[in-house]
């Protein structure tokens, strides 16, 4: 691998977008994809992806059916500007074979490198846990000559997870009241609704909550509205994957939830909240920990305080019954 300064890398993860701003190397990306927003300073870096599927005009049923119809004839919904690829000639591609709704696929990321830059070294990155995602950010580090960087980043991720962890512990320790951790349901997505995986249980349980239905290092998977009623949650943060508050208020005003969803303790005490999906859930990167943290005010406001706005917001559920 070149040195430092000489790198140039690309990247087809907004995840690993974040992960090389973090580590320093932004100047060091030369292309991105088309979802990358963050931080604002990338923008302008040319993107080498294209969506097929339209967030903003389909509802959250209608994407569903068109992904599965899409990936159950094997094709993508995703494109990737190959010649683009050839004309930027990266000595570094960052992409993932986890999902191949997040991103281009695997297969063809390595055959159009095996055409156009066929000296590239493509590299998978492939967490389910957050400590997958933290040596992601190692092994990033050492692919690009920053390790010690990619350690100082990760110890700073790792202390401020301790520190939620901490603060939870001596309040329930100096409190009068007995602190509870409230039943949680992260809705992953909206119609079908899918319970949560990978790494989301693992940031609502150190925030102080119980997380419901999903599991830890496994695959979010659909679940049914009956099955989220008999959890019985006492919150229910929206975050269905990629999509920011705006869009699940936009979502929310076209779906319509189960009648008896009025009795859940989430709804009744005006517990439902939406997320940026996007920033804090759908991306393995560093903003886990801002999602774990924004959780923590959700859970213990008195500990952590509310979230702002551009955190959560509280949100209003339509019933099918309802005009």
């Amino acid at each position: 691998m070149q040195k430092k300064s000489q790198l140039k890398i690309v990247s087809l993860l907004p995840s690993a977008t974040e992960i090389v701003c973090a580590l320093g190397l932004e100047e060091n990306l030369i292309g991105i994809t088309h979802e990358c927003d963050y931080p604002e300073s990338i923008t302008g870096k040319p993107p080498l992806t294209a969506s097929r599927i339209s967030h903003e005009t389909m509802s959250s049923q209608e994407i569903d059916h068109a992904v599965r119809s899409n990936l159950d004839g094997h094709g993508s919904i995703y494109d990737l500007d190959e010649q683009l690829l050839a004309k930027l000639k990266p000595d570094l591609i960052i992409t993932q074979e986890l999902c191949e709704v997040c991103a281009v696929s695997y297969q063809t990321v390595q055959k159009a490198a095996r055409m156009y830059v066929a000296d590239a070294k493509v590299v998978s990155l492939e967490p389910n846990t957050i400590a997958d995602i933290f040596e992601n950010i190692k092994t990033v580090g050492n692919l690009c000559g920053v390790s010690e960087r990619a350690e100082t980043v990760v110890a700073d991720l790792q202390n401020r997870l301790d520190l939620i962890g901490e603060r939870i512990r001596e309040n329930k320790t100096n409190s009068k009241t007995q602190i509870q951790n409230p039943k949680t349901f992260m809705l992953e997505w909206l119609e079908p609704p899918f319970a949560p995986g990978h790494w989301v249980p693992e940031q609502v349980e150190i925030a102080g909550g119980i997380a419901l239905l999903g599991e830890a290092g496994k695959k979010s998977l659909t679940t049914t509205y009956e099955a989220i009623y008999e959890s019985q949650p006492e919150v229910i943060v929206l975050i269905p994957c990629g999509y920011y508050i705006k869009d699940i208020v936009r979502q929310l005003e076209k779906s319509r939830f189960p009648p008896d969803w009025r009795e859940l303790p989430a709804v009744k005490n005006g517990n439902v909240w939406a997320m940026n999906a996007s920033a804090y859930f759908s991306r393995p990167a560093p903003r886990v920990v801002d999602g774990a943290e924004i959780l923590a005010k959700i859970f213990h406001s008195d500990i952590f305080g509310e979230p702002n706005k551009t955190e959560a917001i509280r949100v209003q559920l339509n019933f099918a019954d309802s005009d």
